[in-house]
């Protein structure tokens, strides 16, 4: 375990910005992070960062979570319980439970990052959200270095949310995640998005995990650029939820606004559709713009700064507020 000096991250961040750590780490074992805890207490966590948008040089120590391992905690018939270190990349970890013929998180395909960040985010899509597979988190207490376990309850899991992005953030270092998976009888969902009508394209009747899998990982690929080659943090909001009254009253102006009927009282309404609707889609602002296939996408085209994507956030938040009255929380990390 080495302490390096002005160190370059930006190979370390999806968006490709160029800031710099002032001191930097990698940790590759629990003893190492304890060891560091005894003296270190004022970090800067990285993960696979893939959920941040660094907008100026680090002065904290920055901390690369590097710990690798897969383990089986106990299996039967039906289901198998996994234990992952958090330094393991989630789309390979996706990809290995299909070849083990785990099922549960085949809809989370293709998502950027390392698992120890899936419960920060509640990373979801296409219908599943990681919580419905967790069965706990342990982390390290920066103040005291102890271990300690949250129950799937304890998360406080909720949309893109979750106790660790709020009451104990900056607390603790998540070190492992432990889920519950199906080897049986797996409860595939397709209806939602374009997975069905990718299966149908296919003449796939009777998909399976991987079936399901390598549909979204097509329909990621063919809509969301790959950060090695545009920089980019995937989706850079939320989908708001509004009232039921203000959607009517939308609907009205604009037929044709998509939706999700959450409850009688909130529906969701694509961030991406409100975004295209302010002309924003395809756009470019020097090396900073919107992806001109996905417009909830921001992305660095070569050499744009953190603080100039973040301005470009900050113009469509206010057209789009301007234009809809509707406020977009913005999903990634502003560093």
């Amino acid at each position: 375990m080495t302490i390096l000096n002005n160190i370059s991250l930006k190979e370390y961040n999806t968006f490709g910005v160029e800031c710099y750590a002032k001191r930097f780490v990698s940790i590759d074992s629990f003893y190492d992070l304890q060891q560091l805890l005894k003296t270190e207490k004022d970090l800067f966590l990285l993960s696979g960062g893939s959920n941040i948008l660094l907008t100026k040089d680090i002065e904290k120590l920055v901390v690369l979570i590097n710990i690798k391992g897969i383990s089986i905690d106990r299996e039967n018939k039906n289901t198998v319980h996994l234990t992952v270190n958090s330094g393991e990349n989630w789309h390979e970890f996706v990809l290995w439970c299909i070849s083990q013929d785990y099922g549960g998180l085949e809809n989370l395909s293709l998502i950027p990052g390392n698992v120890g960040t899936c419960p920060i985010q509640n990373i979801g899509a296409y219908g599943v959200e990681v919580k419905d597979t967790i069965t706990k988190v342990e982390a390290i207490e920066i103040e005291t270095g102890k271990l300690i376990t949250f129950a799937n309850a304890e998360c406080q899991f909720g949309y893109r949310n979750s106790i660790f992005k709020n009451d104990v953030k900056g607390k603790y270092i998540i070190t492992s995640v432990s889920f519950e998976l199906t080897k049986t009888n797996h409860q595939l969902n397709t209806s939602y998005g374009a997975i069905e009508v990718a299966l149908q394209e296919k003449k796939i009747t009777n998909p399976t995990i991987k079936d399901v899998s390598d549909a979204v990982i097509s329909i990621r690929k063919s809509k969301l650029p790959d950060p090695k080659e545009i920089g980019n943090s995937g989706s850079f909001f939320k989908n708001p939820v509004i009232s039921t009254e203000q959607f009517l009253q939308l609907q009205k102006e604009y037929p044709a606004i998509p939706s999700y009927k959450i409850s009688e009282a909130t529906t969701k309404v694509p961030a991406g559709w409100l975004v295209e609707q302010c002309g924003f889609k395809g756009k470019r602002f020097g090396d900073a713009g919107v992806h001109e296939k996905q417009a909830l996408v921001l992305v660095n085209y070569a050499n744009a700064s953190g603080l100039e994507i973040y301005n470009l956030a900050k113009s469509i938040q206010q057209t789009v507020f301007n234009k809809f009255k509707i406020d977009l929380e913005i999903e990634v990390n502003i560093i």
